[in-house]
């Protein structure tokens, strides 16, 4: 026979280990933040910015028309620059986690899975704050990981615009590969690996674009997660309590019995 005290005060624990799961912590703005770290760091370091030599040619005056954010990450500014590639790096990763504990109606497969791989982008951008520009090959695998986004954010919004709260933003996520994709070639397009190349033509502004759109679907993401927290806890409150009335209700008929 079912204990309705014992079910009460284990509804109570229960309530008092969510308030101290991850989940309630709210991890998913790290996807807002990250990009605002990011973004933050090369207006302001491209204000100030000096120039950076770049085998053995240096380049001066900075251009954001022209020449690439890692520029940044060179010379005076390159401590700043490159501590703000990781901290947004990590926040971004930290964030993609909290985004995918956040969402209801997934298993838990999915969100290691869907979190894991919403993660590369950030990842991708600790090993650029790591391997500066000079590192070149090193440096492009990471921007090679955010470009794994063209297909990731696809899959996630594959699986999330079933979710109620996040069909128009899952919808959004299905376009914005093709969208991605296009702002990539677009960059390439414009990009020539010289010296140069990075002191004439628009590769700078084409790049910032591709990065500014990447990173508006993870701040709209972690809007959307934090915005409706709210429905991921509710689940576990109304399934413990659908669970004590019906062990009440069991109860009480054995008393009628």
């Amino acid at each position: 026979m079912p204990n309705i005290v014992r079910d009460k005060e284990e509804i109570e624990m229960g309530d008092k280990r969510r308030a101290a799961l991850p989940r309630d912590v709210p991890l998913e703005l790290g996807a807002i933040a990250g990009p605002v770290v990011l973004t933050a760091a090369w207006l302001v370091l491209g204000f100030v910015s000096p120039g950076y030599t770049l085998w053995g040619v240096h380049v001066a005056p900075y251009s954001w028309i022209s020449q690439p954010i890692s520029g940044l990450g060179l010379d005076p500014t390159g401590p700043y620059m490159n501590a703000a590639f990781i901290a947004s790096g990590l926040l971004m990763v930290v964030g993609s986690a909290g985004i995918f504990m956040r969402i209801p109606n997934l298993t838990t497969g999915k969100r290691w899975i869907l979190g894991t791989l919403l993660a590369l982008p950030g990842l991708g951008g600790i090993a650029d704050g790591i391997f500066t520009f000079r590192s070149f090959f090193m440096h492009f695998l990471g921007f090679a990981l955010a470009l794994t986004a063209i297909v990731t954010l696809p899959v996630a919004g594959y699986f999330v615009r079933r979710v109620p709260g996040w069909r128009t933003l899952g919808t959004g996520l299905v376009l914005a590969g093709p969208l991605t994709l296009a702002l990539t070639v677009l960059y390439f397009a414009t990009f020539t690996p010289t010296i140069e190349g990075i002191q004439t033509g628009i590769a700078g502004l084409t790049e910032r674009v591709l990065i500014l759109e990447l990173q508006a679907w993870y701040v709209a993401m972690g809007w959307v997660a934090f915005s409706t927290r709210d429905q991921l806890n509710r689940q576990p409150a109304q399934a413990t309590a659908s669970t004590a009335r019906k062990h009440e209700m069991q109860f009480n008929q054995g008393e009628i019995r």
